[in-house]
């Protein structure tokens, strides 16, 4: 387990896709791409968070308000730290 903070990285990852009534053999994962702070990676994912708090947070345990996503390695085509 490797745990990682304030390292800005580009990922291109391959995402799940939902669909509705379409044809369901033309459906494909899509590459899609995300610049973000590397908060954690281990094994089997990495999470990133691409908006968070300026300022130390008010409540321990990290910033309650971050967005960003949770990628599997599996899934992940490309990661590079950003100098």
């Amino acid at each position: 387990m490797v745990e990682v903070t304030d390292r800005l990285i580009f990922v291109r990852y391959l995402d799940h896709v939902a669909f509705n009534r379409n044809l369901a053999f033309a459906m494909k994962p899509q590459v899609r791409e995300a610049v973000g702070w590397l908060v954690y990676e281990c094994e089997q994912y990495v999470t990133l968070t691409w908006d968070r708090d300026a300022e130390p947070p008010t409540l321990k345990g990290g910033d309650p308000k971050a967005s960003g996503l949770v990628l599997l390695k599996s899934d992940i085509l490309e990661m590079k730290k950003i100098d």
